[in-house]
């Protein structure tokens, strides 16, 4: 085996939000290059020397101008103008550098190279985005080629002024010792490296006796029998008793837990004599008393493992890249052991150890809670967020989940998911759907665009109707589903699930040549959902429109309007007559700066009707009882629209035009497509997700989601059946056990559940 010359050049990269900014510190010789995914975002660049002056003229090549958007976002009174502004105080930038920054087009360049040592502020700024307006500030991307520093000290940057750093060389260990609530950062330098990890009660082993992590009651507590890919949130010793807290991991591919590699792995593979992480524990430890053992049970961070339906142990290459990190919080003072794994034998350091890098932070630091997601296996980890509602959430429950890159209340205390999901049947409730991804798409061929990447026929929609429609790839399958907005003849706002929409959407502007751009706008548009046969008296009492707006109480089903909060000079507002509750319903829009209020004063407005907050709980109990789908439930890149039981979306004979996944649905017989329907069952036996259905021996169908219905008073199912089995009334089983042992009756239906002529939302 052979590590890599640590004196190759190396490349971080950086996402910088829009309206936010970035320092870099760049040496003699080091390279940036900028990118707009959206191919639109720009940027100013502040350039200074090593005692703060300004000297863009560095650069002679590129176009000194007034950083005009930073000084437009800088006179907002919004926060993200006064986080900038205390970005630029603290890096006490000179307001002189403002008058002459580098001004970055996608279209004009893309690499800068320093020529000396150099401070380079990156500022994607521009004016807050309205609820009416399609120009979002959108992010960007650099990639910083490092040939001063060699790669093996490229690190990201910390998360705080840290108490420690600690560098564990490659086929090592060190020990280390933290208090109660100081923060412990583990850093995959170079990327596709092992760490493992034990920690002991310090006050324990003060007294003589070794309390340390204990895999067997973690599990336990956690409801897990077995190791599993991933980590739990909290990690406990042998008494019960917390010991660290997960607090955010930039991966989510990591062992939970088995053995720390030790020498019979090795002997048993035929490397004698070979280092191990049990070894280099042992000498680490030994230093402060403990006792060597034959092997440690360890988490074992990075470490790529899967089980398989035997509960074997199948081991890959980590999914780490270099900086990605875990953060944990020790519950009690602590030492620990973290090792950087010797294991070049087979996959998983990727063939080459590299170095770990330990960070430790102070208890006085606030770190959020969060967990990485990636829309594609190439870009940087997006860490969760909370929308601009979650002030008033969080106060009002800690039953907090995480959902699509977003922190959600899964329901709320005082209420709970069936009262939540009453006051939407009988009165009004209200819930944070800022989870949900918004696009931009404006240009010439906007329209062109859409009409290919939808099923639907969106030459028939008019400007401020909205209409539902199926995202599908070449094989028919789905990418996504959502409502389309026509803000204009040429400008759209898709709103859909995954952020993967935006990708695709580009991809297929660029491949067919539409002039078309598509920009996320989803961090300039959260929105509250009101639904319930009270919503529209509650908005009609909150929302003003001009004269050639509808009102809220003229709005028609899949229509939105811009209106005004509480007056003429109100805050902004797109209401829209859309829901995912088959209630009666409104979904509201606003800039997150204004997220606070427009939640106050709905909320204060809906005493009158005895509002109530809702959750994705009992929004799932709604969705069901609706007949509507899921992501990753009745829908997938597998299933077309017509299996995920929303085939009015393909419109086969009235639109003449191609679209994606046409060809793939028009080649597959109607008689042959499984069929989206319900299922009734008169007892009390909870099914779920993904469990089979039989007709007698054989399976026909899967159960794609399940609940119990209040309004029924019986538990429901939507299911994918077979032809021959989806008709009304037909008499099935669901297994469960092993299919066969465990039979629960049911009763297949149409679909919806609840309101089967759609009067209650159409009303």
């Amino acid at each position: 085996m052979f590590l890599k010359n640590c004196a190759d050049p190396e490349v971080s990269h950086y996402r910088i939000a829009g309206q936010h900014a970035m320092r870099v510190f760049m040496h003699a010789g080091d390279k940036i290059r900028l990118c707009a995914d959206d191919g639109v975002q720009g940027a100013e660049i502040l350039v200074l020397d090593s005692l703060g002056g300004s000297k863009p003229r560095l650069f002679s090549d590129i176009r000194v101008t007034i950083a005009k958007h930073t000084k437009m976002q800088l006179g907002e009174s919004s926060h993200a103008s006064r986080y900038l502004q205390e970005q630029l105080s603290l890096w006490e930038v000179p307001d002189t550098a403002l008058e002459e920054a580098l001004c970055f087009l996608p279209t004009e360049f893309t690499v800068l190279e320093a020529s000396e040592p150099l401070v380079l502020i990156i500022i994607v700024a521009g004016a807050s985005m309205s609820v009416e307006q399609q120009l979002p500030v959108t992010e960007l991307l650099v990639a910083h080629t490092h040939y001063s520093l060699p790669s093996c000290q490229v690190l990201p940057a910390p998360l705080a002024p840290p108490l420690e750093e600690i560098r564990i060389p490659h086929s090592s260990a060190r020990t280390y010792s933290v208090k109660a609530g100081q923060w412990i950062q583990i850093i995959d330098v170079q990327g596709k490296q092992c760490s493992d990890f034990i920690a002991f009660d310090k006050a324990k082993l003060d007294e003589g006796k070794e309390l340390l992590l204990d895999g067997t009651v973690t599990r336990t507590m956690n409801n897990h029998c077995l190791p599993t890919p991933g980590l739990f949130s909290r990690f406990y010793d042998e008494n019960l008793h917390t010991m660290i807290e997960v607090v955010q991991d930039t991966i989510g591919r990591h062992d939970s837990f088995l053995l720390a590699c030790n020498p019979r792995f090795y002997e048993d593979s035929g490397y004698f004599g070979h280092i191990s992480c049990t070894e280099n524990f042992n000498n680490a430890l030994f230093n402060i008393g403990i006792k060597p053992r034959l092997n440690w049970p360890a988490i074992n961070f990075f470490f790529n493992t899967n089980a398989d339906e035997t509960g074997a142990m199948l081991v890959d290459e980590p999914w780490s890249r270099p900086g990605d990190f875990v953060l944990l919080r020790a519950m009690r003072d602590l030492v620990c052991a973290s090792s950087a794994c010797p294991d070049d034998i087979d996959s998983a350091n990727g063939w080459q150890p590299t170095d770990i890098h330990i960070r430790i932070y102070d208890a006085e630091h606030q770190f959020p809670k969060a967990i990485a997601h990636r829309s594609i296996p190439q870009e940087l980890p997006r860490m969760t967020k909370n929308s601009a509602f979650h002030s008033r959430t969080s106060a009002l429950t800690k039953q907090i989940d995480e959902y699509r890159g977003y922190w959600v209340p899964t329901e709320y205390e005082g209420w709970g998911a069936k009262a939540e999901y009453l006051a939407c049947r009988e009165r009004v409730a209200m819930i944070d759907m800022t989870a949900l991804r918004k696009f931009e798409i404006l240009g010439p061929d906007a329209e062109a665009l859409m009409q290919y990447a939808l099923t639907r026929n969106v030459r028939r929609v008019a400007v401020g109707e909205i209409v539902y429609s199926a995202m599908c790839h070449e094989t028919g399958g789905m990418i996504d589903d959502g409502t389309l907005f026509r803000m204009g003849e040429q400008a759209f706002r898709w709103i859909c699930g995954d952020e993967y929409s935006g990708i695709w959407l580009r991809e297929i502007a660029e491949r067919k040549g539409y002039r078309a751009t598509v920009q996320n706008s989803t961090d300039q548009l959260h929105n509250l959902a009101v639904q319930g046969p009270n919503s529209r008296e509650l908005l009609s009492k909150l929302i003003w429109n001009s004269s050639h707006q509808s009102s809220v109480k003229d709005l028609k089903w899949f229509h939105f309007m811009i209106g005004r909060l509480g007056g003429e000079s109100g805050i902004p507002l797109m209401i829209s007559r859309t829901g995912y509750t088959g209630e009666l319903g409104f979904e509201v829009w606003c800039h997150p700066d204004n997220a606070e209020q427009v939640w106050d004063a709905i909320w204060d407005a809906g005493q009158e009707f005895n509002i109530a907050p809702m959750g994705f709980a009992a929004l799932d109990m709604l969705r069901i009882e609706a007949g509507l789908i899921f992501a990753d439930h009745e829908f997938c890149p597998k299933t077309n629209p017509y299996e995920a039981g929303i085939g009015f979306t393909v419109p086969m004979k009235t639109k003449e035009e191609d679209f994606i996944g046409r060809v793939a649905m028009a080649r597959q017989p109607a008689e042959s497509r499984h069929k989206l329907m319900g299922l009734e069952l008169d007892v009390a036996d909870i099914v779920a997700h993904g469990d089979q259905v039989y007709n007698g021996r054989f399976p026909v169908g899967i159960v794609t989601s399940a609940s119990i219905s209040p309004i029924l008073n019986k538990q429901i199912a939507l299911c994918r059946l077979a032809p021959d089995f989806a008709i009304s009334g037909t008499k099935l089983e669901i297994g469960q056990l092993d299919g066969h042992q465990k039979r629960i009756p049911a009763t297949v239906t149409t679909l919806p559940f609840y309101d089967p002529e759609r009067t209650r939302v159409r009303s």
